[in-house]
C-alpha cells in the first residue's frame, strides 16, 4: 500500500474574516419588497381617504341646490361623517351638534343658516321660513366642513 501523507497539506484558516458586504441579492430583494409594501400601503391609504371625501361631495352634489329637502340632507351626510369620525358627536343635536361643527372648521356657520340644518330634518318642504341663500350658505359650509374633516 502506497503512503500517502506527504501528499496531506495542513488546513489554513482564512487570514480575514468573511465580510458582510456586499449583500446577496435576495437582500436587496428582499428590501425592495418592503419599500414596495410600504409605498403601496401609503398609497391605499391616500385613495381611500380621497375616495371618503369624493364620495361624500357627491353625496352632497346630488340634491337640488335650493330646496328644504337638500338641507335635511346635508345634515345627514355631516352625521354620516361624525358616525365614521368623531363618534362621541354622533348623538349630538341642537346648539351642542352646531357647536361641535364650528368647532371643528375654520369658517363658522351663519346663525341663519345654523338654525337651518338644525331644523331641516322637521321642516316640511313648502315652509317660507328659509330661503335659497340660507340653503346656498349651508351647502357652502358643507363642503368645506368635509374638506377640512374628511
Amino acid at each position: 500500500m502506497p503512503d500517502n501523507l506527504p501528499e496531506l497539506r495542513d488546513i489554513h484558516l482564512p487570514t480575514e474574516g468573511v465580510s458582510m458586504f456586499p449583500p446577496a441579492y435576495g437582500w436587496y430583494v428582499i428590501l425592495a419588497s418592503f419599500a414596495a409594501f410600504i409605498l403601496l400601503f401609503k398609497l391605499f391609504q391616500y385613495l381611500r381617504l380621497k375616495s371618503k371625501k369624493r364620495y361624500a361631495l357627491n353625496l352632497l352634489n346630488q340634491f337640488p341646490q335650493n330646496d328644504i329637502e337638500a338641507a335635511a340632507q346635508m345634515s345627514l351626510i355631516l352625521r354620516r361623517i361624525c358616525v365614521l369620525k368623531y363618534h362621541e358627536a354622533a348623538a349630538l343635536f341642537g346648539d351642542a351638534w352646531i357647536k361641535f361643527l364650528n368647532d371643528h372648521s375654520k369658517k363658522k356657520l351663519s346663525p341663519k343658516a345654523a338654525v337651518l340644518l338644525g331644523d331641516a330634518p322637521y321642516i316640511s318642504s313648502k315652509s317660507n321660513k328659509f330661503n335659497a341663500q340660507d340653503v346656498a350658505e349651508l351647502r357652502k359650509f358643507c363642503i368645506e366642513w368635509i374638506g377640512e374633516n374628511l
